[in-house]
């Protein structure tokens, strides 16, 4: 690692003296003195922004994408694709050409090999943003979700996702793994994290949110939104709300298509907005748009990244939010299909949007905002709203008086042991017991130790666990099984289930991890040919909890819901299957009926226990 180059060599006096004002004891919010303070703060803020060229204004407005381990010196595959994609060779050159305000970190962009690593990225990446004309610490953000969205993976800490939460129930859970994950992103240097999941998942073919929610009970979510977000900004990161103004009814996804939802007004006043309502009452720091249209809400069928009515007189004015507001990516086909990529970032503007988030080509997009504003079609005080609301954020995460880590740091807080066993304890709570035909469970190692572990291998999430059947099967090995893994995938071939049923037998048990399943699935026929054998079956739903409506009459013994596939879940699933732990786990949304959609098989609140 790199010695850290001095603040003061880095901080010009106007940089500083924002540092200063940052650098006191807060007064308590709501107060005189908090008052006299924010108006103290932006007045230093204001000199900051009055000292920036155009271009670093408009700059501030970004956060990009950009490949490499380092800020400095990325593999040569990075830098060929950041020459490709963004016309520079890396981080710094992306911060020095473009004067961006901030970086998201993706795993695919190889941002994100391991904790010292990400440590390193991240000073380079301040490094380069304080050695600018107008030097200015950067927001470094990511998609760190848990459960089954996850950028950043072992050996940190992996907790579970928010419908897993949900399902736990527990507030206290909740806070307790946002502050967990906050505390390590914060170790690693990023200071935006794009959590907690807002949205309230009414429609069980939602293709994009599923298990990212927390559930489909508005007030249920609204208190585990609540909850991470005080855990999250408890340890000193921005927690992002998302995605406004709701995205929980939807049978499109809105990386490929533009969604419509279809609530009336009164209906998304109820439904919708109350977790983003109560983000705002507990001090979210930032709230993400969706690419949706919700023409009870803007007749203009704009979606609502780009609309000024949802974003401005619901967001801003209803619900009375002045922090940042950041759009979703907007390389995704939800916000592209009506206008092009040159509009696009002047329309959200325009909208009331603050951070332009991972536009396709950069250049494009930051040239259409520049000749916006010389233009006249946005004022130049409106974006400067937008750069002070960015500041006035990486004034209260103390960006400005210190943004860098250390290696130290790292290893006190990423992936230590306190922090595993609590990820331990809290998806044990959520871990949901749907069925249990002859009271097969808990699986006893007298009568079952030889288990044969089949089903869907999906990729890691943050790519670093896994495979789920070899997960499974080793934790059943630790609990004093034999247990032998094959993966069948998510679309079992005749081959592939005549495999698995000629490794059933003389197996005292199966354990199939399913995935989706719908009607015509595979994975159907894959159940109902292993529970043929006489073997007894036990089924596990590694995503969403809806498939065991759709395994009706397929013969399995026994069935649960993990809602996800990473690691934590899935050996906290193998402790409840063995007993060792009690099923605590209680739906957070309904399952339907496959064959009469309008009833419920089983109702929200749903679950078994051993206890009973």
């Amino acid at each position: 690692m790199h010695h850290r180059t001095s603040r003061r060599t880095l901080l010009t006096a106007t940089a500083a003296t924002v540092a200063a004002a940052a650098s006191g004891v807060a007064a308590l919010p709501g107060t005189a003195q908090a008052a006299t303070d924010r108006t103290s703060s932006d007045s230093r803020l204001k000199r900051l922004i009055a000292r920036m060229s155009l271009e670093e204004k408009v700059g501030q407005l970004f956060v990009m994408r950009v490949y490499g381990h380092s800020a400095t010196e990325p593999d040569q595959a990075d830098i060929d694709a950041n020459l490709a994609e963004i016309g520079v060779r890396d981080a710094a050159e992306l911060i020095s050409t473009y004067h961006v305000g901030g970086i998201i970190y993706f795993a695919w962009a190889h941002n994100t090999r391991d904790p010292h690593q990400i440590a390193d990225l991240s000073n380079g990446i301040q490094r380069a943003g304080l050695a600018g004309p107008t030097p200015v610490p950067l927001l470094v953000s990511t998609d760190q979700e848990h459960g089954i969205v996850c950028r950043v993976g072992e050996p940190a800490t992996l907790l579970p996702g928010a419908m897993a939460l949900g399902a736990g129930g527990s507030r206290t859970d909740a806070r307790t793994a946002g502050r967990i994950a906050g505390a390590e992103l914060a170790a690693l240097g990023i200071n935006q994290n794009y959590a907690p999941d807002a949205d309230v998942n009414v429609n069980p073919a939602n293709p994009v949110i599923g298990v990212r929610s927390f559930g489909s009970d508005p007030d249920s979510v609204a208190g585990m939104v609540t909850a991470q977000v005080k855990g999250y900004q408890s340890s000193g990161v921005a927690s992002t709300a998302k995605h406004f103004p709701g995205h929980g009814d939807t049978s499109t996804d809105s990386h490929t298509g533009l969604p419509v939802i279809s609530h009336t007004r009164e209906q998304w006043a109820e439904l919708d907005a109350p977790p983003f309502r109560a983000a705002v009452a507990a001090g979210i720091d930032s709230i993400m748009t969706a690419h949706i249209v919700v023409p009870a809400l803007d007749p203009s069928e704009d979606p609502a990244t780009l609309s000024h009515p949802i974003l401005t007189g619901i967001l801003r004015e209803e619900l009375g939010y002045d922090g940042v507001v950041v759009t979703d990516a907007l390389g995704m086909e939800g916000v592209r299909t009506k206008y092009g990529d040159e509009r696009v970032p002047v329309l959200a503007l325009l909208a009331g949007v603050d951070q332009l988030l991972n536009p396709p080509d950069l250049e494009v997009a930051w040239n259409a905002v520049l000749n916006a504003v010389k233009s006249g079609e946005i004022s130049e005080a409106r974006i400067e709203e937008s750069i002070l609301r960015i500041l006035r954020l990486k004034t209260r995460l103390g960006l400005f008086r210190d943004p860098y880590v250390t290696h130290r740091g790292v290893d006190r807080t990423v992936g230590i042991a306190s922090h595993l066993a609590a990820a331990d304890r809290i998806a044990e709570r959520t871990t949901t017991l749907l069925a249990n035909a002859g009271s097969l469970l808990p699986l006893s190692r007298r009568s079952h130790r030889n288990l044969l572990v089949v089903g869907a291998d999906p990729a890691s999430p943050s790519g670093t666990t896994g495979p789920p059947t070899t997960t499974l099967a080793g934790a059943f090995t630790e609990l004093g099984y034999t247990a032998t893994a094959l993966s069948t995938g998510t679309a079992p071939t005749q081959a592939k289930i005549a495999e698995a049923v000629a490794a059933a037998q003389g197996k005292d048990a199966v354990v199939v991890g399913t995935y989706n399943v719908t009607a015509t699935s595979t994975q159907r026929t894959l159940v109902s040919a292993l529970a043929a054998t006489g073997v007894p079956v036990i089924t596990l739903a590694i995503r969403n909890p809806y498939d065991i409506a759709q395994l009706a009459g397929t013969g399995y013994a026994a069935s649960l819901a993990a809602y996800s596939w990473t690691d934590v879940e899935l050996r906290a699933a193998a402790r409840v299957i063995a007993g060792r732990a009690e099923p605590e786990g209680r739906l957070p949304v309904p399952v339907q009926r496959a064959d009469a959609p309008a009833q419920a098989l089983y109702p929200v609140g749903y679950g078994l226990s051993y206890r009973s």
